[in-house]
Formats: C-alpha cells, structure tokens, sequence
C-alpha cells in the first residue's frame, strides 16, 4: 500500500504484541483484522487528500473521550498507528483497558507526520470508539448488577469477525464471555429440542456425543426446567420469563440441584436489569452489548502542525 509504512508483524514492539497476547487476545490475528482495515481505506493507492496537502510537518494530537465511559481497544488503536507510520510515530499516556473515563480525559497522545496521522487517524478510532462503546454498556448493566449475585453475560450474537475482540472489551467492561463459538460449549436451543422430541432427549444426546463438555438447555417453561435438573443438566437459560417466573425457577434449583446455575434471557433491558437480578439467578445474557451497541465517542484533537 503506498502511503503509509506497512509495519511487518515482527517489527511491531514486541512488549505491544505481548500485551494484547495477555489480553487474551491473538496478536497476529489483531494485526491481520487491522491490515485489513486499512486495505478498506487504501486500496493500492494514497489517502488521496492528505497526500495532496502541501508537507505539513509534524502533528501532536489527543485521543480523548468527549462523554463518559470506560475505553477498551487503545492497544489495538496503537497498533494501528505504529503499522501505518511505523518508527515515524510516538505514542505516549495510553491509559489502561477497562479505566473509567471523563468527558476531556486524554487516553493516548500520538506524535508523528501530519498526513500519517490523518490516514491512520480514523482506523484508529473506528477499533477504539467501537470497542470502548462495548465497554461502556457492559459496565452500565454491571453497575445495576452490584450487590446481587448474577454477572452479566455477552452471546454470540457479535459481529463477523469482531466476536474475539467484542469479547475483549465485555471483559473490560467488567463483563463475563459465554461460549466463543459452537465448539468449544453446547446450548440446546428450542430448535434443538423440536429436532429431537424434548429438551431431554435433546440434552442427553449431546452429552452421549460429548462426553465432559459443558452442556447449557434453554428452558421455555418451569416443567421443562424440572425435567432437565432431573436428567442432570447444570447449566439452564430461562428464555423469556417473568420476574415471577424466575423467582419460581430459583426455588426449584434450589430444591432440585443447588449446585446448577441459571441464566436469565430473552428481550432483557438495562431498566429491567436489578429487578432481574433479585430473583436469584446466576447470570442475565444481553445480546445487545454487541449487537446493539452505541459507539463511544473519541475524538482526535490536534494540539500542534
């Protein structure tokens, strides 16, 4: 790509790659999702206007937020600079994944040549303000959690491609991760269930096909909850129930299998959230932390050119 430096892989620091490597987190796989990115926004050729811009020497600029939240992906927006402008570039005060911030708070300071700042400048952002988004609400329904037992969960429900670092930034947000894809846990879902005369059906099939893997069943009703706890499952999600519903359920773990979880799912929403959480379930899933999410608001500001 002309235009910028097109860092190779090895060439990136290597306490940078480590550090997303502790985030739980594919360095290499960061580094080919942000080559693609700028592959969208240089196809073999320049940024056609900086590049057309007189030399405009050098440029101090801040990333900061311009409303409160919690930041994720700065890791990764570093990455982004330091593949497009390569040792050309400083980066300097990048705050830590998962801290609170205030609208005007800096969170990294880029210093480097104005027109590689300018075509790395949105990449940047687009993995930082999305990710930081991601955060942001998670910590909202964590917040509503506080003081009960249940931890809030994310889905599967993310977007192509994004699903590891959508997980990421629920982490930062002081989220939990359910299953990663459909491999490495079972969630007998309603289809299942149809496809094989009954939750239980459904449940011991999986498990005779898998032994010592964790199996979850989505339970529509509190008679098929019974007969699952019956059969063993420790892992259930109440699908669409009331507050009412779930309050029942809890007293039938309890009664039933006290060492099974429950998971509460199904159209829940931030205003519901506590009064969810009061029923004694273990766990509330929210789709829309990534389906859903509104972007974070960060801003590039330009202190010198």
């Amino acid at each position: 790509m002309a235009g910028i430096a097109r860092t190779p892989y090895d060439e990136l620091p290597a306490a940078l790659r480590e550090e997303i490597r502790e985030a739980g987190l594919d360095p290499a796989a960061v580094y080919e999702h942000v080559v693609l990115a700028f592959e969208e926004d240089l196809p073999g050729g320049d940024d056609v206007t900086s590049a057309a811009m007189p030399d405009m020497g050098v440029a101090v600029a801040d990333f900061a937020a311009r409303e409160p939240g919690v930041v994720a992906g700065l890791a990764i927006a570093e990455l982004a600079f330091r593949y497009a402008l390569g040792d050309t570039v400083e980066l300097s005060g990048r705050v830590a994944d998962g801290t609170h911030v205030r609208p005007g708070d800096v969170v990294l300071t880029a210093a480097g040549p104005v027109r590689g700042v300018l075509t790395a400048e949105r990449t940047a952002l687009n993995f930082a303000s999305h990710l930081s988004g991601v955060a942001t609400a998670t910590s909202h329904w964590v917040e509503a959690l506080t003081g009960t037992r249940a931890r809030v969960l994310d889905t599967r429900k993310t977007l192509p491609g994004w699903r590891a670092l959508q997980k990421y930034a629920v982490r930062c947000g002081g989220g939990v991760n359910h299953r990663f894809s459909l491999v490495d846990r079972a969630m007998v879902k309603d289809n299942h269930a149809v496809a094989a005369g009954g939750v239980v059906p459904a449940y011991k099939a999986v498990v005779a096909a898998n032994p010592g893997l964790r199996v979850e069943v989505e339970v529509m009703d509190l008679d098929e909850l019974r007969d699952v706890l019956a059969a063993g499952c420790t892992e259930v999600l109440l699908d669409n129930m009331s507050s009412a519903e779930m309050t029942e359920a809890v007293g039938i773990r309890d009664e039933l299998s006290p060492d099974a979880t429950l998971e509460a799912s199904g159209g829940l929403t931030l205003e519901r959230a506590r009064e969810v959480a009061l029923t004694g379930v273990d766990f509330i899933s929210v789709g829309a932390l990534t389906h859903s999410v509104k972007v974070f608001d960060l801003g590039l500001d330009f202190r010198t050119a």
